[in-house]
Parts: structure tokens; sequence; C-alpha cells
């Protein structure tokens, strides 16, 4: 509290961005958590938590007062005009203060309690990394499980439990982790058990224009080997082959080929972080536009790049799923292995495995390829102060972007809906639960997250009828287990439920799935209540 400069301020005009007539006078609150504003005479209040605030901004004052936006990580832009400056400038500061907390324990998870006593501990057991590899039949005669990183040594972003080739030595082992950078050496990440082609994912190799690594180019070899029915395998550098280009010259770079016999090296053109947040920001400004006309849209649209951008990330995850379909193994990495690499390996096992699909499937799916296996969601997401903006991107936006994407040309695929995605997207950015908090699984164990805060599954696990996919079909698991998306233009849609959802004001509108749902569940409702009544009132025959 002692952020709060000022902790009420009466007489503040909400304005509606889309109609400059529409304004609604009440009073702002500001707590330590959200920021609150009270309408008395709709009698509706809008709740933002300072975590999903992205940027305060206090413009020039105005005869009518001094205006205050507030844009954020959900895509909810707000102006308020607050009729003193000196008051408008105690809350934007507070503001600023309040969305940029010094450290990672004075995030929000750690200092909310669930108001229904849910068990803290409801959600963090929920998924076993051991258990998700066995149902896919590791450890097998080709694949082991290896404990050479169970106290992070080897490689301190990785989970404590390695699957590797039964036939990789330590030596092997180690001396591949010293050739990857940050120690991200390949390790299987998904394996198919009727083929037992495998996708396997690591970071770039240290190799600069001429280094090589025997250890690392035996590893890939053990890798090809697993799977006995293809003699080759493919090397999926997601990045363009001028980044990776490039990356030579700090001692980085790509395999040689030279060196790697029986693999197959590819380029699949995902650009970079500092690309795709510029994207972002470009269609940002498209969305928010006051009256643009269609023209403005469309040309603004194409400029920003973004779908184009989720065309490129679906189709180098189709391909990598069309490798795996036909047999034949891929290794994955881009940079450091935590961006488009989660991405893609992500993106490529919910094609090729219908379990992903489901509710509790698409958890297990996170949780180790981006919880596990690392991703940097403080840095990505700016969650604390000290962030450097260029660290800053949407890679998890991308990726649940192009989830949903795959859920409007597969609709009967899906068990989840479009809301449990939202869903999912906006509680990375409030830290309310510490599921997404750290970068890697030591940040978690380290943080004790599990006895602190609350696991998200278990917050979502109380609501599953909410994001039920009332379309879903069970039986196209058997009949349609791997789904490939069409990868033409065409195909990519702008999501606006997603980045203009409170384009009519600051509440969102009502999804026509989720109407679809509560039909749904009033139709069960009323099947239940007709069974009791025939019971209690049979019916003579």
């Amino acid at each position: 509290m002692e952020h709060i400069r000022v902790p009420k301020v009466e007489n503040v005009c909400l304005v509606d961005r889309f109609s400059a007539r529409k304004k609604v006078v009440g009073t702002l609150y500001l707590t330590s958590t959200h920021v609150i504003f009270v309408d008395p005479e709709g009698h509706k209040e809008t709740w933002i938590s300072h975590m999903h605030i992205g940027s305060v901004e206090k413009k020039t004052a105005t005869a009518n007062g001094c205006p205050l936006q507030i844009r954020c990580k959900n895509f909810l832009n707000v102006t308020f005009i607050i009729p003193r400056e000196r008051e408008c400038q105690d809350v934007c500061s507070s503001l600023i203060t309040l969305s940029q907390p010094e450290n990672l324990e004075d995030l929000y998870a750690f200092h909310f309690t669930a108001s229904d006593a849910t068990n803290r501990q409801n959600g963090w057991d929920f998924f076993d990394l051991k258990s998700e590899y066995l149902r896919m039949g590791v450890p097998n005669d080709n694949w082991s499980l290896s404990t050479i990183n169970k106290d992070y040594e080897l490689c301190d972003t990785y989970p404590r439990f390695l699957y590797i080739p039964a036939t990789a030595s330590t030596p092997i082992v180690l001396g591949s982790a010293r050739f990857r950078s940050r120690g991200r050496l390949p390790v299987l990440s998904y394996l198919h058990r009727e083929n037992q082609a495998a996708i396997c994912r690591s970071s770039q190799p240290l190799s600069g224009f001429s280094a090589r690594c025997e250890e690392d180019e035996s590893l890939l070899q053990g890798i090809r080997k697993a799977n006995p029915s293809s003699k080759y395998m493919y090397v999926v550098d997601t990045r363009p082959r001028i980044n990776a280009l490039a990356n030579r010259a700090t001692g980085k770079g790509y395999e040689n080929e030279t060196f790697y016999s029986h693999i197959k090296f590819k380029f699949l053109g995902i650009e970079n972080i500092h690309v795709m947040r510029s994207s972002l920001q470009k269609l940002v400004e498209v969305c928010e536009l006051q009256n643009p006309t269609m023209s403005t849209f469309l040309s603004g649209l194409e400029s920003s790049g973004w779908l184009r951008h989720i065309r490129s990330i679906v189709d180098t995850s189709a391909f990598i799923a069309r490798m795996i379909q036909e047999g034949v193994s891929v290794m994955v990495h881009c940079s450091d292995g935590w961006d488009r690499t989660a991405q893609t390996c992500s993106l490529a096992s919910l094609m090729l495995d219908p379990y992903y699909r489901t509710i509790e499937g698409f958890q297990m799916l996170i949780e180790k390829e981006w919880l596990s296996f690392g991703h940097k969601f403080t840095e990505r997401c700016g969650l604390i102060a000290g962030i450097e903006p260029k660290e800053i991107s949407p890679i998890f936006t991308q990726f649940i972007d192009c989830v949903w994407q795959l859920t409007q040309q597969f609709p009967m695929s899906f068990q989840f809906n479009e809301r449990y995605l939202l869903t999912i997207h906006d509680h990375v950015f409030s830290c309310q639960f510490g599921t997404f908090i750290g970068c890697c699984e030591k940040d978690r164990i380290d943080l004790r997250l599990r006895e602190r805060t609350y696991s998200l599954w278990g917050y979502t696990s109380k609501y599953t009828s909410n994001f039920s996919n009332p379309f879903y079909q069970k039986s196209l698991e058997i009949s349609q287990p791997i789904i490939v998306p069409v990868i033409n233009p065409q195909s990519f849609k702008f999501w606006r439920a997603m980045y203009c959802r409170f384009e009519s004001g600051v509440h969102p509108r009502e999804n026509i799935i989720d109407i679809i749902c509560m039909m749904k569940d009033h139709t069960e409702s009323l099947d239940d209540h007709k069974k009791l009544v025939e019971k209690v009132f049979p019916v003579d025959s």
C-alpha cells in the first residue's frame, strides 16, 4: 500500500474510445492488486489487474481534465479523464510502480488467497513428466531415462529427467552439452508410438565457422539409429539462414553438414523475437484505430506481418509433423532452444497426438514443452522491473494464436474452446497463479511455488464445463488422430476475440460458442429434470 499515492479519485470519466460521446462518470479506486472503476449509475465495476498493465501514459491536460491511458497485455486499452492533473500524476506514478514489481516474489501470486478456501496444492500434482513419457512408451530399447541432470548441473534450464538414446554414454552427453548453447543438448521431446519417429529439441551448436564436436555428432547418430524405420533424419533450424550465418561470427551458428552423416538439414525461416515484438506492436496500433476504413484496417494488418508470422510458425510445425508421420525423426533448434523451438515442438505434437488436443493433454503439453524444457516467461512477458525491452516478445501469445488457428480448421478435434485459450493467455500475464512464474523447472523449485502459490490448472479444473468445446467429437481420436493444417494464406484468420475483444468497451462481447455451451448445459439440465420427474411420477406403460 505504500506505493499508492492516492487510493480514491471521484468524478473520473471513463472514455469510450469508439464513441467520444459515450462517457461514464464514476469513482476510481487503487488497491494493492487492481485498479477498480465503479459506475454508480450503471451498477458496473471494471477491474484491471496491475500485472496486466503494459504501459501507463499521462497525456496533456485539457479543460475537461487530465487523460490517463492504460494499455494492457490482454489488449484492453482504456482512457480515464481525471479532474485534477496532480491526482492524475499520482495515479500514473502509482500504477507504473505497482505494475512493475522489483522482484519475482513481489508478484501477485505470492500474496493471492482464494476466496473459496481452495487447497493451495490443488493442480500442482496433476502432471508428472515421467508419466507422460511412459504414455509415449519411453523408456524402451532405443531410449533411456538419464538422471545426469538431476541436480541441474548439466543444464540448469532443462528438466532434471532427460530422455536420450540408449546408446549415448555419459562422455557423449557431457561433450554434446558443452558444444550446445547454454548446455541445451539434443534430448527427446516426443516419440510416435507406432513408427518410433522422434521429435528432439536442443539449442544451436557452438560451431562458429569450423568447430566440430565428435560427441555431438555421435549423439545425433544415436537419435537417428533410435528410429529403426528410417535411414536418415532431419535437423530443422527454425531460423532464417541469414540469421544462423550471422551467429557464426559469435562462435555459434549451425551444424556443418560435412560432419553429420545421413542427416538432412533444413532452414525454415521463423523470424526472431525482435521482429515479432515489432509486428505485435504494429498489430495493436491497427486494432486501436478509432474509425478505420476497410482498406486502412486490411493494409495495416498486412503491414504488421502478424498473420504471416503465424503462418510461418504453423508451416514449420506442419513440416515436422509430416516428417514424423512419414517415419523420419526430426531434431529442432533455434538459437537457445526456448522460443521458436518451444513453439514448433508443441504445435507439431499437437498435430500428431490427439491426447494433446484434450483439456488435460494441452496442459501436459504446456508443462512439458514450455515449463519443464524452459521458456523465459519472466523476460518475454516483462513481469518485473528492470527487464530489458529488447527481451520482451510475444512468443507464447503467438503459440496460443497458432493453436486457435488449428481449432478453426479442425473445430471438432479439440476438447477445449476459445475461452480456455484466452484464460491461459491472460493468466500468464496476471501472475495470479504460480504456474508460469520463473523461466525453467529449477527456478520454480527454488521459488517453492508449489508451497507458496496456487496452480492455474487447479483453477481451470473447477470450471471444465466453461472451457469445453460443444462440437468436440472424441471419435476423431481414432478416425483422424493426426491433423494436417492447410497452409494457404487465406486459411489464416485475424483473431478478433483476442486482439479486439474489448472493442465494445471494457466488457468483452459474448462469444457464440459460450452461448452454445450455455444452451447445451441448459438442455442437459432439462434432461436430468425430466428423468427425475419420470422417476418420481412414473408413467404407466
